[in-house]
């Protein structure tokens, strides 16, 4: 009896913990128009700071940061539903309005959703190498139903040992980045991560297909691409996936993989000081 009662204390404290902690952490600096910045999976809001540092206009910029991911704690699932309540929550709080957002990868799915919730509050997206489905490009012709939590592929994440883990994320950085200076970094923001927001978190990213709510945007938005591995392919899946977001325009950065701002950060600077000033 003991032993149950201690068990349920601690799985009772863990829920406790788990429910406390925020799903997003905000830094602001400056002052002007607002720029909501939303990085990418594993990577925290700091990754925008060279951005920031290089826009021609004054600015109130918030970066975000999420739970998990840099040493940030962790929160139970689902991740993603959570980190969307918690912005959705941010944006009234704060009252804000008349805004944009630049999001990358994951952050720019973030940044549809909101964006087709909020049509009247976000005036320009600027989407970093984002697509409104994962799945469709990478598991083409499988349902967001057959995408779950307690996959054997999960349960294998989730029981690597940490060499493997570090292999793998290193892995992954090379193949998202010429930049090498840059590798060090995005190996160790994989290293990192809560295992299991890792695991579960991208699972959440899978399931995810924004393209039946495109048309609800009013946004003017730019799409900047990474040409890797091969131009024409990529534009055509970024015409294909963004067929009914209204007004758009899709560039692609030259010479450039996931991580567009590293490796292309003077093109990135003046495609976003452009779009923001138009």
């Amino acid at each position: 009896m003991k032993t149950i009662t201690i068990t349920l204390a601690f799985f009772l404290f863990s829920w406790i913990a788990f429910s406390q902690n925020p799903a997003i952490y905000t830094e602001k600096s400056g002052e002007g128009n607002t720029l909501l910045l939303l990085p990418g999976f594993t990577t925290p809001g700091a990754v925008w700071e060279e951005s920031i540092q290089h826009l021609e206009k004054q600015h109130s910029s918030i970066m975000v940061s999420y739970a998990g991911f840099n040493g940030l704690p962790a929160i139970e699932m689902p991740w993603y539903e959570t980190i969307k309540k918690e912005l959705r929550a941010y944006i009234l709080k704060e009252k804000l309005n008349h805004f944009s957002i630049v999001g990358h990868s994951m952050g720019g799915m973030l940044a549809m959703e909101l964006a087709a919730e909020f049509p009247e509050k976000i005036d320009k997206l600027i989407l970093v190498d984002a697509l409104p489905c994962m799945r469709a490009l990478m598991m083409p012709g499988v349902p967001s139903t057959a995408i779950q939590y307690e996959s054997a592929y999960n349960q294998q994440m989730l029981q690597q040992n940490d060499s493997a883990i570090a292999a793998m994320a290193n892995l992954m950085a090379q193949n998202m980045t010429n930049n090498k200076s840059k590798i060090n970094d995005l190996t160790q923001w994989g290293i990192e991560a809560d295992r299991e927001t890792f695991v579960y978190g991208y699972t959440d990213l899978l399931k995810v297909d924004l393209r039946p709510s495109l048309k609800d945007i009013k946004a003017k938005t730019i799409i900047l691409g990474a040409d890797f591995p091969d131009r024409e392919i990529v534009l055509k899946n970024f015409e294909e996936q963004f067929l009914h977001l209204k007004e758009k325009s899709i560039v692609l950065a030259p010479d450039s993989k996931h991580f567009i701002m590293f490796d292309q950060p003077e093109w990135f600077y003046d495609q976003l000081n452009d779009f923001l000033s138009q």
